[in-house]
Parts: structure tokens; sequence; C-alpha cells
């Protein structure tokens, strides 16, 4: 069981070391492997999905709760794509997405 306490949730860009996780997720979510800039969503250290800066399909882990990381990643590429105005909204659905995240993995426990 996980401890909610001590998940830690992390968005960074990808690195070319990252490539195999995610051609591993892209498998795994039965989906062409993303091209061009990542940023991926991390939950306790593991690569949970990866979403392209440029827009498109983000590829996820269908093995663990991810809608919430996921939802945190569109977020993100939206506000350094500048589709999102610099609002509280964007603040706000990303504290919401992360609010949702603790729920889902507290009913898992």
């Amino acid at each position: 069981m996980t401890n909610l306490a001590a998940q830690t949730i992390a968005i960074r860009p990808a690195v070319e070391d990252d490539h195999a996780a995610v051609s591993r997720l892209a498998t795994l979510d039965s989906a062409p492997m993303p091209t061009g800039p990542l940023l991926l969503g991390i939950v306790d250290g593991e690569i949970r999905a990866a979403a392209p800066l440029t827009g498109g399909r983000v590829v996820a882990d269908p093995f663990h709760a991810t809608a919430e990381v996921v939802d945190l990643l569109r977020v993100r590429t939206a506000r350094l794509r500048g589709d999102v105005e610099p609002t509280r909204a964007g603040p706000q659905a990303a504290v919401a997405a992360a609010r949702r995240l603790k729920r889902a993995t507290a009913l898992r426990t």
C-alpha cells in the first residue's frame, strides 16, 4: 500500500537518458512514441506520463492512476506554450489536479 504522505510528484523536461522510459510508456499505452521536447510526470521517482510540449497525445502508464498527473502535465505544457493566460486559473487547476491524485491514491490504499 502507498503511504500518501511519502508520495512525491514532480514535473520536469525529458532528457536523452529518458528515451527508454518514455518508449516503455508508449508501448504500455499502445501509443506511438511522442516526438519533440517532452515534459515528464514523475511519481515517487518513476516516470508515469510524458507530454509533448508542442501538443499531441500524452502517453501514460495504464497500470497506475495517472489521470491527475496527465492533468498536471497538460496545465504545464499549455502554460509553456502560452495557451493559458497568466491568471490564477492555471495554479488553481494544478492544485485541483494534485488533490484529485491524492484522493485517488488514498482510495487504492
